[in-house]
């Protein structure tokens, strides 16, 4: 699909340019923090986010249409000294050497954060806060180990909201949440205890609101500045335009599509600056949107095509914001990702089909620029346009790894379990990688990564890494004293259940922190109920506040080391645990013949109900375990089986499975096969991850497949891609993604990076450009069953 060269030149800085850290950032907001000693933390957080909007050299680069960046690069990563900054200085001489998510960095940066940063933060930060308080039994495990991992939540921020433009932002602007607060103010008095929290609350509302207005004007002054000296008369026309676009939103609600577009990229601009989150969502984009896009088109003040370039022009903002993490977040999130999740189609809150001329806009703006973000998703109904459907699949022949396709009925169960009404329910958009979600919401949709394959390797070597040998899990008896199958599997369990008990101990422990140490005034004012309870986000305000996110990885790998065990050990007796535990002690070298009596084993993925009912299993036992415990607001924990690159460190660190996976292989994703195992067909595959049941695990599940690309060259292969998806969503399952880039194409990437900068991959709930993940990340792709037939 054709760009328009302005778009094509915006996208190719995008490709080539590799993304570098802007430390202005975390000096605004650590001199800010100096002047403010001795202030309620919210108020402090507040003024610094406004000394950025007021202090912040703002520039306007070259063919933008929409403007705004939290650093002087347009590919800028930003420090973020109150959450974490001991990761930084312990990794940042290496920056630009890191295999996966390198950045760059200047000495004289380094030598001046070291000097005049870091200093002021020590013992202040989140990251030092838990690392001062997590119980030592759970440090182990907790801390970097790959078995537990939760860093994202205690040296980054959390993210993980979609934004109220229907309701809140669209409605009231931000001079109107300004105005609001100032009333609230008005109301309460100081000297009432039960007031006190709330003035601190509403006075930090009033100054992010003053702060963002001023942000955008400045750009609007900037605008005009520039027009000074131009004098190209369509650029000149550009300039104007953003200038009066400026002047107006955030500070009003929106008038026309190009505000509105603005209006979107600067409330994810305030939550970059605020936070540096993950997942900060734009939600069910074509409709909020629509009416704006509508207006337009009737009244002729923007055509078609130029609506196309404007949401072009906001994917590329969106993908060349940089999320800066540690290398230990880069092996879990890889690929500069930040799970900006944008959802288009599905169902009205009433109930219809919501489809209309931008959700197909989206999709094309997916295809034509070929940016890793937003994370666009699909919501696919029973009643969905057949030309809805086909319009996905063509995207999906283009082999971006675009869209995430779901089941818009299973989406809506999630959130009826979870608790929502019916209305809010129906009107779900995704969040992140793949969880249903809605805009009114406080949750940590990714609390968690929780390595089943730790469990059962614990459950088969006495509760040590087989790795380090260093006792890791409960205690337990050796393996060859286990007399059933179902004994072995119940230990498999007591060591899971062990997991997720220290799962909940550090996530309460980071919940509890947060809301001491990092309130989140700017996204509060994002999020319904915040504002009229004069309540911060971190604190429970939202109108609903849904249990933190516990992920499970490995599932594939798991059932079917337990349907070896069960098979081979207790029911064929063609081994014995000692010789199974030997075999897995030499990585299976000289254990060859044994390996291949393992490998005949069936294996999920495969539509065999063996080891399907093994899974299905696990993952209704996880469910149960993980809602029985209570996070610091009272809400339940919530399961998952979604996919992120969670699966290769994860696996790193676990020694050979008894499915005859090797020592520290990558293990599997979400309610994928493990990579190569579903040697049937794609249906088998989709099959075997519908047993299990998608409905209550409101966290999101994921699947992964590759198809031949051959497979999708003919309209009858699309016909046959559309009935599949079909076929899948009736037996209840929630979402699937597919790779459709040959093998081929991907050695070539590997050799020649150069000449394949813009091609992308689906890693796993997200994708991003292949020769961005590392050598390890890329063979994991590679080795996937290519699927030949529908």
């Amino acid at each position: 699909m054709s760009i328009t060269p302005r778009i094509e030149r915006l996208r190719q800085n995008y490709i080539n340019t590799k993304p570098a850290i802007c430390i202005e950032r975390a000096r605004i907001y650590t001199e800010s923090h100096k002047r403010t000693e001795g202030q309620p933390v919210a108020i402090r957080r507040a003024q610094a986010f406004y000394d950025f909007c007021q202090e912040f050299t703002v520039e306007i680069f070259d063919d933008e249409l929409v403007v705004g960046t939290a650093g002087k690069f347009r590919r800028s990563g930003i420090l973020t000294p109150e959450f974490s900054w001991r990761w930084v200085d312990r990794e940042m001489d290496q920056f630009d050497k890191r295999s996966q998510d390198p950045y760059e960095m200047t000495d004289d940066q380094r030598a001046y954060v070291r000097e005049k940063i870091f200093p002021y933060w020590e013992n202040q930060s989140l990251e030092e806060h838990f690392l001062a308080q997590i119980p030592e039994e759970s440090r182990k495990l907790v801390i970097d180990s790959g078995i537990i991992d939760n860093d994202s939540k205690w040296r980054q921020a959390v993210g993980e909201i979609t934004p109220d433009y229907q309701d809140i932002l669209f409605k009231k602007g931000f001079a109107g949440i300004l105005e609001e607060a100032k009333e609230h103010l008005q109301s309460l008095d100081i000297a009432k205890p039960e007031d006190m929290d709330k003035i601190i609350f509403y006075r930090s509302q009033i100054l992010i609101s003053e702060g963002i207005i001023c942000l955008s004007k400045r750009y609007a002054q900037k605008a005009r500045t520039l027009l000074e000296d131009e004098v190209d008369s369509d650029r000149r026309r550009d300039l104007e335009t953003i200038a009066t676009v400026c002047e107006h939103v955030p500070a009003e609600p929106p008038t026309t599509f190009h505000e509105a577009v603005q209006f979107v990229w600067f409330t994810q601009l305030g939550g970059i600056i605020s936070e540096n989150p993950l997942a900060l969502n734009l939600g069910r984009f074509d409709q909020y949107m629509y009416p704006y896009y509508q207006e337009d088109i009737e009244n002729n003040r923007i055509s078609k095509e130029s609506a196309q370039e404007l949401v072009e022009a906001l994917w590329l903002k969106l993908s060349e914001w940089v999320w800066t993490i540690s290398a230990n977040t880069a092996g879990f999130f890889a690929g500069y990702n930040q799970f900006q999740n944008l959802t288009v189609g599905g169902k009205t809150r009433d109930g219809f089909d919501a489809t209309n001329d931008l959700s197909y806009i989206c999709l094309a703006a997916t295809e034509s620029v070929r940016t890793h973000q937003p994370g666009l998703s699909v919501r696919i109904h029973a009643d969905c346009p057949a030309q809805f459907l086909r319009a996905v699949t063509e995207l999906v022949r283009t082999g971006t790894g675009f869209p995430a396709i779901h089941n818009d009925q299973a989406g809506t169960q999630m959130l009826l379990q979870a608790g929502y009404e019916p209305e809010d329910a129906r009107d779900w958009n995704n969040c992140g990688c793949v969880v249903p979600h809605f805009r009114k919401t406080g949750e940590w949709t990714s609390a968690v990564n929780v390595n089943f394959s730790a469990a059962l390797e614990y459950a088969m070597n006495e509760g040590k890494s087989r790795m380090t040998g260093e006792q890791m899990g409960l205690a337990e008896v050796p393996s060859n004293r286990f007399a059933t199958y179902e004994q072995f599997q119940a230990a498999v369990i007591r060591q899971l259940d062990n997991l997720v008990r220290h799962s909940v101990i550090a996530s309460v422990l980071a919940q509890k922190l947060h809301t001491e140490i990092v309130p989140r005034p700017f996204l509060s004012a994002c999020v319904e109920d915040c504002l009229e309870r004069g309540v911060d986000l971190s604190r429970g305000g939202a109108h609903y506040n849904v249990g933190p996110v516990l992920t499970g990885i490995g599932l594939a790998v798991t059932a079917n080391s337990l349907a070896v065990v069960k098979k081979l050990v207790f029911e064929e007796k063609a081994t014995t645990m000692e010789e199974l535990n030997m075999a897995l002690d030499a990585n299976w070298q000289g254990y060859e013949a044994l390996r291949g009596k393992v490998k005949a084993v069936p294996k999920y993925g495969n539509d065999d109900n063996y080891v399907d009912e093994i899974a299905v299993y696990l993952s209704n036992t996880y469910y149960r375990t993980t809602r029985g415990y209570r996070d610091l607001f009272g809400s339940p924990f919530n399961s998952a089986f979604m996919g992120i690159s969670n699966y290769i460190p994860t696996g790193r660190v676990i020694d050979a499975t008894p499915c005859g996976r090797k020592a520290g292989e990558p293990l599997s994703e979400g309610v994928s096969p493990y990579a190569g195992s579903d040697i049937e067909s794609p249906l088998a595959a989709m099959r075997s991850s519908a047993k299990v049941n998608h409905d209550v695990h409101t966290g999101g599940t994921l699947m992964n497949l590759r198809l031949n690309e051959e497979l999708l060259k003919t309209d009858r292969g699309l016909n046959n891609l559309g009935a599949l998806i079909r076929s899948y969503f009736s037996l209840g399952a929630f979402h699937v993604q597919f790779n459709t880039v040959s093998n081929e194409t991907l050695r070539k990437a590997q050799k020649e990076p150069e000449m394949y900068r813009d091609l992308l991959v689906r890693v796993a709930g997200y994708s991003t450009q292949f020769v961005n993940l590392s050598p390890e990340m890329q063979e994991a792709i590679i080795v996937r069953n290519t699927h030949s037939n529908l």
